[in-house]
């Protein structure tokens, strides 16, 4: 990935433990970032609106990325989704970060902060941050008929 795109962090409760330990990871790596909450561990947040600040700030920098950080990884996805232009994923795994990002040209990754290892989530982390869209005529397609949907709806 170059290390000039923006990454836009976002998480609830339930992931900020994550989030904060993301962030040295990113630090190490030199991969820019910004913060944009939950700010502390407070169970009174409500993820739809770090998914939703998220989402805005990626659909408006094309250029950027997002990661969110919530209990399941779901919620967040879920909400990050209704935004325009944004195509997030819930990745468990290696194999679902990489195809995300060629086969449908994720913008946002969306993270388990529960019950799930660290070390599992820097190489999900890495991985979706490195690898670039193929640009398959298929998959240039069918990401123009969700974008056609999504527009016109």
């Amino acid at each position: 990935m170059d290390k000039g795109v923006k990454v836009y962090l976002g998480s609830d409760h339930a992931g900020f433990a994550v989030k904060e330990k993301l962030k040295k990871f990113l630090d190490k790596k030199k991969i820019n970032y910004e913060d944009l909450g939950a700010s502390s561990y407070e169970k009174k947040d409500d993820y739809p609106k770090f998914a939703f600040e998220v989402g805005e700030k990626v659909a408006k920098d094309k250029e950027s990325r997002g990661i969110l950080v919530c209990g399941s990884g779901a919620g967040m996805t879920i909400a990050a989704n209704k935004v325009r232009g944004v195509r997030a994923v819930a990745a468990y795994d290696e194999y679902s970060a990489r195809m995300s990002r060629e086969h449908n040209d994720t913008n946002i990754l969306g993270l388990r902060g529960r019950n799930f290892p660290f070390d599992k989530i820097k190489k999900i982390v890495s991985i979706w941050l490195k690898t670039k869209f193929s640009k398959g005529k298929r998959h240039i397609r069918r990401i123009k008929k969700i974008s056609h949907y999504e527009n016109e709806k």
